[in-house]
């Protein structure tokens, strides 16, 4: 399989649809272009009513501005179709750069244009596959879920699959190690099952590659010791898939085992993680 780039400006995972339905009247700004240190890319958007936001361009007054050219033209009383905004002292902000923006009045073509890019950066979304739903799990998906990810959750035991985000694939094996050779190259894989055996064997699966940008297992130093150990007694006791492995996942910075605090350290190590394979893999 080959690798999936996550694409600039990607299209928010919240449900946009909810929004207009309740907003008949309201328009889109993107982003059409950007010069030098500017808050977000080309392509985002944000949508705007006459009382309610979704998303976001970046913020601050720059993202002011926009608003309020964007409430003009709703109501009638002007505004532009087109802005040229620079971030420096002129409107209270440092950034430095300049950005170009576009406004449309919402309609059907404009909802399918933006949903028709939504499902091309869905398709080129690294891959995160969770193994195991437990406390820690759901929570990392729930961290995972707003983030431009495609999260799958893996488990041997259907009742954990339930209360997942809506954004989150699903598995349901017996053997889920097995997975592990059919995921794509650049895929992060994080195990947290309810079984140490079981989290050796992904482990080891997922170790035999060379292709993944992160492997992740929940646990402990002495975790990590016991299975270095198993790896030499099954014969597979080379030094760099222990040096490729994470364990324990989310660091050492913040000694907090709520598993909400665990997800999100660990969150912000798969990305820092994936970006680091994009840039190898590029070079």
């Amino acid at each position: 399989m080959t690798r999936r780039e996550v694409p600039s400006g990607f299209v928010p995972k919240g449900d946009f649809r909810s929004f207009l339905a309740t907003h008949a009247a309201t328009t889109l700004i993107e982003i059409i272009s950007t010069q030098g240190s500017t808050p977000r890319e080309a392509g985002t958007f944000m949508f705007v009513s006459e009382r309610s936001l979704w998303g976001t361009i970046g913020g601050g007054q720059f993202e002011f501005l926009a608003i309020a050219n964007a409430r003009q033209l709703l109501d009638g009383s002007g505004g532009s179709e087109m802005m040229d905004i620079p971030l420096g002292p002129e409107i209270g902000q440092c950034c430095g750069g300049r950005t170009q923006l576009r406004f449309r009045r919402v309609n059907a073509a404009v909802i399918a244009e933006l949903e028709r890019k939504r499902s091309s950066e869905a398709e080129s979304q690294p891959e995160v596959y969770l193994f195991g739903a437990g406390h820690v799990g759901r929570a990392l998906a729930a961290a995972l879920a707003p983030l431009p990810v495609a999260v799958t959750v893996i488990e041997t035991r259907q009742e954990e699959l339930a209360n997942l985000p809506t954004e989150t694939a699903t598995r349901l094996t017996p053997m889920p190690e097995a997975l592990v050779k059919g995921m794509p190259a650049g895929a992060a894989v994080v195990i947290l099952t309810h079984d140490h055996a079981l989290d050796f064997l992904i482990a080891r699966e997922a170790l035999a590659r060379t292709d993944l940008a992160y492997t992740g297992m929940i646990g402990s130093a002495t975790k990590r010791a016991t299975f270095a150990r198993w790896l030499v007694r099954e014969g597979t006791g080379e030094r760099a898939w222990v040096d490729r492995l994470t364990l324990p996942i989310g660091g050492s910075a913040v000694r907090d085992k709520r598993p909400e605090v665990i997800a999100a350290m660990t969150a912000a190590e798969i990305l820092t993680a994936l970006a680091a394979y994009r840039r190898s893999s590029a070079s």
